[in-house]
């Protein structure tokens, strides 16, 4: 099961949660948000491998140090935001996936991995975003068959992400597409039970998020770590 912990911005929180052992870390670059990745915490955090050059350049600013593969994938988290923006942060943050969490079609998905891949980032990933309330949601889904790598099931509110609130989980049965889902949407400490009982074909694993900050942006280590040894247990 792979779990992504979602709106990272502060350094030291980057490592800290970062050292737990989870598989994607999730930068918000969408302005209007709470957990929006300011360009200095972006430097310092996102790019786990710098280079004495880039060391100067970040002017002593805290680093997440390690080679890339002992760290997180790193998701920059976009919504409806101008094709040429979302290229130049893959490029200069060295992002793993791209996930769209507005209202983007088809074609901006297409379009981004033709100008991505294999040239400025090969083998780049590309996650849409699905906002749920009910089994027919899911039938959005199918617009994005053959653009996508990964579906990722948020709660449906009047905010993009981040609400803290759950859709039911029990509708998950009704998704028969082909392409692999993260679960996300108000998943907190008191949930590990119901996630390692999940059951499904297509289930890659687990987005967290707002239930789990201290403040917007800044994630509780402890009860994520007792959530991933719960999860991950057995």
């Amino acid at each position: 099961m792979l779990i992504k912990v979602c709106g990272m911005r502060e350094a030291e929180n980057i490592r800290e949660v970062a050292a737990l052992g989870v598989d994607m870390m999730g930068f918000v670059f969408w302005p209007q948000s709470p957990r929006f990745v300011q360009m200095i915490s972006a430097q310092a955090g996102i790019i786990p491998d710098y280079s004495e050059e880039r060391l100067r350049q970040s002017q002593g600013n805290p680093v997440v140090t390690g080679s890339l593969e002992s760290q997180p994938k790193r998701v920059g988290v976009f919504v409806d935001d101008m094709p040429q923006n979302i290229v130049t942060r893959v490029f200069n943050y060295s992002l793993d996936y791209i996930q769209l969490h507005g209202e983007e079609p088809r074609e901006t998905c297409e379009n981004l991995r033709l100008t991505l891949d294999p040239d400025i980032h090969p083998g780049i990933k590309i996650i849409k975003a699905i906002s749920v309330s009910s089994a027919e949601d899911f039938k959005k889904c199918a617009a994005y068959i053959g653009a996508v790598d990964m579906f990722l099931f948020d709660t449906r509110c009047k905010t993009v992400g981040g609400s803290g609130e759950q859709f039911d989980w029990s509708i998950l049965r009704q998704y028969d597409g082909g392409v692999p889902f993260l679960l996300s949407g108000g998943m907190g400490p008191d949930d590990a039970t119901r996630v390692k009982a999940l059951r499904h074909p297509m289930f890659a694993g687990i987005d967290l998020n707002s239930r789990f900050e201290v403040e917007p942006g800044v994630k509780d280590v402890v009860k994520l770590r007792d959530f991933i040894q719960t999860v991950r247990e057995g």
